[in-house]
C-alpha cells in the first residue's frame, strides 16, 4: 500500500508538472492582455473579473485545447458510468478510477460497485462533451458501436445476446427488458487477468463430468444424458444433443437442483480441502472447473447456475489477449478488467447467476449449440507499426486498436475516414498536430476523433517510467482481414485426441498418441483428420 501510495503522489507530481507547463504558456498571454489596459478603477474590477475567469479555465486549457466546431480537432468526452452489483468497488476499481480523473465524478465511494464505463450514444448511457452537446448531435447520428471498460468483481450472469431477428422480435414483446431492437456480438480486450466461462465445452468432455459428477447428472434428464453418450459424429447431432442437454438441465426444478448442489458443494470442498488427489491425476481443467463451482456458489448460495462449468469453457485470459462472442453464444464474465466493444445495443438475454429478469425458454431456444469457444487473439500489427495492435471481428460495426508509446518515443494515431473514439487506458503523455492541439494524456480520459481530423501525434518524456497505452474504437475498415472468430464460424472441427483410434492410444493412458507409432497408427491419424475436413495430415484451427 505504502509503495503504491508513493507512486501515486509521483504521478500527481508529474500531472501536475504538465498542467503547469501549458499554463505557464497561457499565464503570459494573459498578463499581455492585463498589461496594456489602464489602471483605472473600472479598468481594475476588469483586470479581477478576467483573472478569475484565468483561474477557472487555466486547468481545462492545460487539459486540452480544442473548437468544438473544428472539425479537425480531437474534441474532450465525459463517458456514462454504470455501478452494477457485480463491479469492483471503490478505488481498486479502473472504472472509478477513470471516472474520477476525467471528472465525470468528484470523489469515489468505497462502497460503491463501479462496473462499467460507457462511451457511445445509446441512449441508456449517452457520452457528452464538456459542454453538454451529446456525443451523438456532435457526429450527425448514431455511432454503430459501444465501447466500454469493465471492471468485474464477481460473476456476471449466464447470458446470450441476440441475433437481429431476434432482437426485433423480443423488443417488439417486452419492450421492458429489451430496450432497443438491435443484435450485440462483442469484443473483448484484457487489461487484467481475465476470468470467463465463453462457448459450451465438446461433448465428450461434458460426458466425462457427466459420469465424474453424479449431482450434476442428476439435474438432467434420462433420455439427455443418453443422447450426449449414444450421439453419433454428426456435427447436426452433436447440437440437438446439447441442446436437449441444456433445456433439461435449465429446466431441472429449483428444489432439485438447489438440493444437489449443496450434496456437489460438500464432495468439492472435501476434496478440496483433505482427500484431494495428486494434480497428476486429474486433468488441470477439471480442477479448475471443481474451483469454479466452488467460487459460483459463494457468490450467488443456492443458485443451480454455479454449476454452468461443466457445460461452459472456463477460460483465463492474460493482459493484452482478446476474444470475439457472436450474437446467440453463451457467455458469463467471472473476474477481471477488460476493453469492451459491440454493436450499439444492451439486449441481454439472462439465465442464472443474477437476480435480474431470467428468460430461460428464449435462452434455450436462440443458442447456436457450437462447441469448442472462441479463438484467443493477441492482435495484429497495424499501419506498418508493431505498437498500433488491431483487434478486428468479422462483424461491420466496430473495431480496436491499442496504441503503445514507450518513453522517449512519439507515434501518429492513424488518421480514419469513419469517426473513431478513444481512451487512455496506461501511462501518460502530450500530443500534437498540425493545428497546435495540445493534449494532456492521462488515465481515463476519453476524446472524439472525427472523420478525416488532422493527424495527433503523442509522445511521451524520456524520463516516464512506462509506456503510453490508449484504446480506440472505431467502424471496422478490416472486415475482410478479421483477427477473431466466434465457435459458430467453424461447424466442423476435429474431434481432439478422443476421435484416435485404439491402434494409436496407449494402454496405459488412454487417448494418449504413442511415441513413435508404427506406419499403421500414423495412416490412421491421417484417415481419422482427413475425415474431417482437413487435408495432409492436419487439422485446420481457427486464424490467430
Amino acid at each position: 500500500i505504502g509503495r503504491e501510495r508513493e507512486k501515486e503522489r509521483e504521478r500527481e507530481k508529474e500531472r501536475k508538472s504538465e498542467i503547469r507547463i501549458l499554463s505557464d504558456h497561457h499565464t503570459s498571454l494573459f498578463n499581455k492582455i492585463l498589461g496594456q489596459l489602464d489602471a483605472t478603477s473600472e479598468e481594475e474590477t476588469n483586470k479581477q473579473q478576467i483573472r478569475t475567469v484565468f483561474h477557472q479555465t487555466t486547468t481545462m486549457a492545460a487539459q486540452h485545447t480544442y473548437s468544438a466546431t473544428s472539425k479537425s480537432n480531437i474534441i474532450p468526452l465525459r463517458a456514462a458510468i454504470k455501478d452494477y452489483a457485480w463491479g469492483i468497488r471503490g478505488l481498486d476499481s479502473r472504472v472509478a478510477r477513470f471516472a474520477l480523473e476525467s471528472g465525470i465524478i468528484d470523489e469515489v465511494d468505497p462502497d460503491t460497485p463501479y462496473a462499467e464505463l460507457w462511451i457511445g450514444t445509446h441512449p441508456s448511457g449517452p457520452t457528452t462533451l464538456r459542454d453538454g452537446t451529446t456525443l451523438e448531435q456532435s457526429v450527425g447520428g448514431q455511432l454503430p458501436f459501444l465501447f466500454k471498460v469493465l471492471s468485474a468483481g464477481k460473476a456476471l450472469s449466464i447470458q446470450a445476446h441476440p441475433c437481429k431477428e431476434r432482437a426485433r422480435d423480443l423488443h417488439k414483446n417486452n419492450p421492458k427488458n429489451y430496450v432497443d431492437d438491435n443484435h450485440k456480438p462483442e469484443l473483448a480486450v484484457a487489461l487484467t487477468p481475465f476470468e470467463a466461462m465463453c462457448g459450451f465445452r465438446r461433448l465428450e468432455e461434458i460426458a466425462i463430468l457427466i459420469k465424474k459428477h453424479p449431482e450434476f447428472a442428476a439435474c438432467i434428464s434420462n433420455e439427455a444424458k443418453l443422447g450426449i453418450f449414444l450421439c453419433s459424429q454428426d456435427e447436426d447431432d452433436k447440437r440437438e444433443a446439447l441442446r436437449a442437454l441444456f433445456k433439461s438441465f435449465m429446466s431441472c426444478p429449483k428444489e432439485t437442483s438447489s438440493a444437489q448442489l449443496k450434496v456437489l458443494l460438500k464432495r468439492l470442498q472435501k476434496e478440496q480441502s483433505c482427500d484431494h488427489v495428486h494434480p497428476h491425476e486429474e486433468p488441470p481443467w477439471e480442477r479448475k472447473c471443481a474451483r469454479a463451482i466452488l467460487r459460483l456458489a459463494q457468490q450467488f448460495p443456492g443458485d443451480a447456475g454455479a454449476m454452468a462449468p461443466f457445460l461452459l469453457n472456463y477460460l483465463l485470459i492474460a493482459p493484452g489477449e482478446s476474444f470475439y462472442m457472436a450474437a446467440n453464444e453463451p457467455h458469463a464474465y467471472v473476474a477481471g478488467e477488460i476493453i469492451e466493444c459491440m454493436a450499439c445495443s444492451d439486449n441481454v438475454v439472462r439465465a442464472g447467476l443474477t437476480p435480474k429478469f431470467k428468460d430461460v425458454d428464449n435462452l434455450v431456444s436462440m443458442l447456436t449449440y457450437s462447441m469448442g469457444g472462441p479463438t484467443i487473439n493477441a492482435g495484429t500489427p497495424a499501419y506498418g507499426d508493431n505498437r498500433i495492435m488491431r483487434y478486428t471481428p468479422p462483424t461491420g460495426e466496430f473495431e480496436v486498436m491499442i496504441i503503445s508509446c514507450n518513453p522517449g518515443e512519439d507515434i501518429t494515431l492513424p488518421q480514419l475516414p469513419v469517426p473513431a473514439v478513444f481512451i487512455v487506458i496506461e501511462g501518460s503523455g502530450t500530443t500534437d498536430n498540425e493545428d497546435g492541439q495540445r493534449l494532456v494524456m492521462r488515465p481515463g480520459r476519453s476524446y472524439l476523433m472525427p472523420a478525416g481530423c488532422s493527424p495527433l501525434t503523442c509522445s511521451v518524456n524520456a524520463k516516464k517510467r512506462g509506456a503510453l497505452r490508449i484504446a480506440l474504437a472505431h467502424e471496422n475498415q478490416h472486415r475482410d482481414r478479421p483477427t477473431l472468430s466466434s465457435a459458430s464460424d467453424f461447424p466442423v472441427s476435429w474431434r481432439g485426441e478422443f476421435a484416435l483410434p485404439p491402434e494409436v492410444r496407449t494402454p496405459s493412458l488412454p487417448g494418449t498418441p504413442r511415441m513413435g507409432m508404427s506406419p499403421a497408427g500414423k495412416a490412421a491419424i491421417a484417415k481419422n483428420l482427413n475425415g474431417n475436413g482437413c487435408n495432409g495430415g492436419h487439422f485446420d484451427v481457427p486464424k490467430l
